[in-house]
């Protein structure tokens, strides 16, 4: 794939994510204002939702590398320069979904709740730190693997980057959500809450 195109995919991954949050916590910026419990929490789960299903998506291309390699072309596993390029490609992927998650729950404003505002700053510090290291995860592949062996160690470093993101990410939640009783009431019921927590179960 040429460069010019794979510019083009970039381009066309970050607008299907910014989409993505705009349909689920809609256009309003309410960055330092305060909202209610349930709105921070419709728009925050909101924003972690479509996160998550990226970066899940990319963990799923991430195991399955030669899955949508065309007849006559090479695996992308069969050369350490080609796997190194392929899991980068993952991680700019992991980036620009972390990127759009920072601006989707800093977006959200900050709860009017008692703990509304430690809620807004562990949930915004979490992003932010999200950000932070898959962009090192992405820095550290500058130098390309000259082996096989190489290549898998990077390949389980990022996916190790990847999970722990995610999990980071599943525990802050819980961890806020039990902060006060009108936040533990939001992420109960709010739809895009809901759908992180059924997420989460399957």
């Amino acid at each position: 794939m040429g460069r010019g195109l794979l510019t083009l995919v970039a381009i066309a991954v970050g607008i299907v994510l910014v989409l993505g949050v705009t349909a689920l916590i809609g256009n309003r910026d309410e960055q330092g204002e305060p909202v209610t419990a349930g709105e921070w929490a419709q728009n925050v789960c909101g924003a972690v939702g479509v996160w998550r299903g990226e970066v899940e998506a990319i963990v799923e291309d991430l195991r399955t590398p030669n899955a949508n390699a065309t007849a006559g072309e090479e695996p992308q596993s069969e050369t350490p320069q080609g796997r190194t390029g392929f899991i980068r490609k993952g991680l700019e992927r992991g980036v620009q979904a972390a990127e759009t998650l920072v601006v989707g729950v800093d977006n959200a404003g900050i709860p009017d709740t008692e703990e509304g505002e430690e809620a807004a700053e562990r949930v915004s510090d979490w992003a932010d730190s999200a950000l932070s290291e898959l962009e090192e995860s992405e820095e550290a592949l500058e130098d390309e693997a000259e082996t096989i062996e190489e290549s898998i160690q990077q390949l389980a470093e990022a996916g190790g980057t990847i999970a722990a993101v995610l999990a980071s990410g599943t525990q802050t939640l819980v961890e806020v959500g039990r902060l006060d009783p009108e936040l533990v009431a939001a992420f109960r019921d709010t739809t895009t809450c809901q759908q992180v927590r059924a997420e989460r179960a399957e």
